[in-house]
């Protein structure tokens, strides 16, 4: 008898917060990919400054991917505070004097954080999400999913179809709103959509979902947790928020969360086998 051959490759998901901490520094994320050393990497608050190419770009042109981006808000990347300490972040002020990132997509930000010098000196762009592919990508598509009233960005998912004719798989890239903006609504709308795009066929979800995992599988039925660990926050993780999810005949080989690699969270990485 002859054994079926299996497609088998490395799915990652790493949410990059704009490529800078907490304070405005920036990190290595080029650096992080390349440990990461997925032959997929699903990427969440990519940041694409409007005077050149943006962190997915740079991570795709150094590392030999194919990358597909989808844009979900306008914005704002604060320098580095000059306040900085060996923490990632400082304390927390609602008035905008320690954002890093403003994002202003649908809903204006206030007067009280427009009219500061840190948010008139930050670097206008854009925050969105990317999906880089060493594997042969035959199919792009977006999902929108539309934004929950409190919730500054319009979400989406990002599909892609990889492999071969005879080898292919569903790759679905996202980065979900918080539970108390009422995400189950959107995983409600994304569930139903897959359920009738992809199937029961070979298919991966990965992304920073804001949730635990157990209520994943109440949300999304038929999907499989790839990865079990805390992920958030990267420096005292207490909370697993970033998944990757697997359904159909995709069988996992193994699966980890990472080092903390710059960010605020750390990236997940599972080695997968579709027959």
């Amino acid at each position: 008898m002859v054994e079926p051959r299996h497609f088998r490759f490395s799915l990652a998901t790493f949410n990059l917060h704009a490529g800078i901490d907490g304070w405005g520094r920036p990190f290595d994320v080029v650096a992080a990919c390349r440990a990461i050393d997925a032959d997929v990497l699903v990427l969440q608050e990519c940041w694409s400054p409007d005077s050149g190419p943006g962190t997915a770009k740079a991570v795709g042109s150094a590392l030999g991917y194919d990358v597909f981006e989808h844009e979900l808000a306008r914005g704002r990347r604060g320098g580095t505070d000059p306040r900085a300490d060996h923490r990632w972040i400082g304390p927390f002020s609602w008035f905008g004097s320690s954002h890093s990132l403003y994002l202003d997509s649908e809903r204006p930000l206030s007067r009280s954080v427009t009219r500061r010098r840190r948010f008139r000196e930050a670097e206008p762009g854009s925050w969105g999400l990317a999906v880089l592919s060493r594997i042969p990508v035959h199919h792009e598509e977006v999902i929108d999913l539309g934004r929950l009233g409190p919730d500054r960005v319009r979400r989406a998912a990002l599909v892609l179809g990889v492999g071969s004719d005879d080898r292919a798989l569903t790759v679905v890239g996202t980065h979900m709103a918080h539970l108390t903006y009422g995400s189950p609504v959107h995983f409600g709308k994304l569930g139903r959509i897959l359920a009738s795009t992809v199937g029961t066929g070979p298919a991966a979800l990965a992304g920073d979902m804001n949730l635990w995992g157990p209520p994943l599988g109440v949300l999304l039925p038929g999907w499989r947790r790839a990865v079990k660990g805390r992920t958030w926050p990267a420096w005292r993780p207490h909370s697993q928020l970033d998944h990757i999810l697997v359904r159909g005949s995709v069988t996992v080989a193994s699966g980890a969360v990472l080092p903390a690699a710059g960010s605020d969270h750390r990236p997940v990485r599972a080695v997968l086998t579709v027959p």
